[in-house]
């Protein structure tokens, strides 16, 4: 929940305070059923062999820990599928690896959003 969205557009950023202010107005229950719900998601991305590779950014790049999840109106939504892989193209070993770090990075991301 690095940014808040008002729209799924990156048009719409509002200023830290806007996005701090819509963040802590969010009460538990919707922040676990946004996760809940974006944890399905990702699972069937997983599962039809697509794996996203970068929930949490390397820690030598500039921005915030999970600046490639966004905080809409209507929940959580994922950017930037640059490094993304398929299964299909990197086989059943290499692609369960991603998955497990990539299930390792949705734990950590729901402490940090649950918490923050």
């Amino acid at each position: 929940m690095a940014k808040l969205y008002t729209g799924d557009t990156r048009s719409d950023i509002g200023s830290e305070a806007e996005k701090m202010r819509f963040a802590n107005t969010i009460e538990v229950e919707v922040k676990e059923l946004w996760l809940d719900v974006f944890e399905d998601e990702l699972r069937g991305m997983h599962g039809a062999g697509f794996v996203h590779r970068s929930l949490k950014r390397p820690s030598n790049l500039g921005g915030l820990a999970f600046d490639n999840i966004l905080l809409t109106e209507q929940g959580l939504r994922l950017i930037d599928v640059g490094i993304s892989a398929l299964k299909k193209q990197g086989g059943n070993i290499i692609f369960e690896k991603y998955v497990a770090n990539e299930e390792a990075e949705m734990a950590e991301f729901r402490d940090y959003f649950l918490n923050r």
